[in-house]
């Protein structure tokens, strides 16, 4: 069964500047040596029910209070940082719009069963898609969606 983790994307106002973050960090293993550069998330904690997060699993990033855009979980691989074991989430890189929703902080990761994520701007037919990040975010804090 498929399951999905939410994360804060702390330090990002955009889906843009998650994406030129990300961009960087291929650019910066490429120039460094590495044949088939990855992006990864690393964190200190292993999720437990990993296999099913790779099964179909994605991170979804909330930015400013807001989860926005999710990335497919391709694997999990213990790594070491700073003498200390973490794992790392290897991720797609696409970078996969979703319908705003509203998140309060927390620390770390959590949990997002499939059938609590929210779904992807791509499958909507109501013109939201083609709204600007601003004009959304306007119309979820006066409730109108």
């Amino acid at each position: 069964m498929t399951l999905h983790l939410m994360k804060l994307c702390v330090g990002c106002d955009s889906i843009e500047d998650l994406a030129a973050w990300q961009k960087k960090r291929l650019a910066d293993q490429r120039r460094k040596g590495v044949k088939k550069p990855v992006l990864r998330h690393v964190t200190r904690n292993t999720p437990k029910r990993g296999a099913e997060l790779i099964d179909g699993g994605s991170i979804y990033w909330v930015i400013k209070g807001v989860i926005r855009v999710r990335q497919r979980i391709v694997d999990m691989k213990a790594v070491v940082s700073d003498g200390e074991p973490h794992c790392a989430l290897i991720l797609d890189r696409k970078l996969v719009r979703v319908v705003p929703r509203g998140m309060r902080a927390f620390q770390g990761w959590r949990y997002l069963e499939a059938s609590a994520a929210p779904a992807d701007l791509g499958e909507r037919k109501d013109g939201l898609v083609d709204m600007p990040p601003q004009m959304v975010d306007e119309l979820r804090e006066l409730g109108l969606l």
